[in-house]
């Protein structure tokens, strides 16, 4: 018996956009917030943004 050989994978312009990074709220938040992107400040804060969620990330408290 022969190797298996693996088929090529044709990937199509559409995959190709799907397998590119996240670009949700946070990225553009963040992304608008930073200078320079990426940076480690940057992808911190982009980290930090997805655990906290887009709405909340940013908001400062205020103590009475």
């Amino acid at each position: 018996m022969g190797k298996r050989t693996k088929k090529a994978e044709v990937i199509t312009p559409i995959e190709e956009k799907k397998k590119k990074a996240k670009r949700d709220a946070c990225y553009h938040k963040v992304k608008s917030r930073y200078d320079v992107w990426p940076s480690a400040r940057a992808s911190q804060a982009l980290v930090k943004c997805r655990k906290k969620g887009a709405k909340n990330w940013g908001k400062t408290t205020t103590k009475k």
